[in-house]
């Protein structure tokens, strides 16, 4: 009888008038990635997520970024959240916890991610202004609290981001995926302790 476990491996594609959407992950990658959302900033941030977390990931994505990226920037997230989920399966041997302390220059950022399998995001701490910095051209400071809305509620996860220090907004932004990834690879790792799925009620 083979023990061999099943691959963590999702593909999820998602078709709205607003976007087109095709992604799939490995949780148990290298960190390789492949990303085009045709939002520079943000596949740097996702590429930073990949690497950090462990995860391969590919992204193929357009939208109408005439208008503006909030679309293509928040479906892509929806659609990792839902590809984060179904990876997961019945969470069996997870770790199940993660948290992480990044520094990026004079930014520093913590997350701390359960998978619970109950959505629900704390984000606090970005400067006042934040929201409405534009990074790399595209990109506004706001989207960072959208994208971790999308995975956070699409994923089941349970999120605490709290960026404590930061002057440059790339550097804040890119500190609090850098650091929901690091806590994420700690959440899903395999933990050869565990027997089952780590919880008192059976289920996650």
């Amino acid at each position: 009888m083979s023990t061999e476990r099943p691959a963590r491996t999702a593909r999820v594609q998602r078709e709205t008038s607003e976007s087109s959407i095709d992604l799939s992950i490995d949780l148990d990658g290298t960190g390789t990635s492949d990303i085009e959302t045709t939002v520079p900033f943000y596949d740097h941030l996702l590429t930073a997520f990949a690497k950090h977390s462990l995860t391969d990931l590919t992204v193929r994505a357009k939208g109408d970024i005439e208008i503006d990226v909030h679309h293509t920037v928040e479906d892509v997230g929806i659609a990792l959240g839902r590809a984060i989920r179904d990876a997961l399966g019945d969470k069996t041997g997870i770790s199940r916890y993660g948290d992480a302390l990044v520094p990026l220059d004079e930014a520093l950022a913590q997350a701390v991610v359960d998978i619970s399998g109950r959505p629900y995001l704390v984000h606090t701490g970005e400067p006042d202004g934040f929201e409405y910095h534009l990074i790399g051209g595209h990109f506004t400071g706001s989207m960072v609290r959208h994208v971790f809305e999308a995975i956070t509620f699409n994923a089941g996860l349970t999120v605490h981001v709290t960026v404590l220090g930061g002057r440059d907004p790339h550097h804040i932004a890119e500190a609090e995926f850098k650091a929901f990834a690091r806590a994420f690879r700690q959440a899903k790792a395999l933990d050869p302790l565990v027997r089952g799925i780590p919880s008192t009620k059976g289920a996650l």
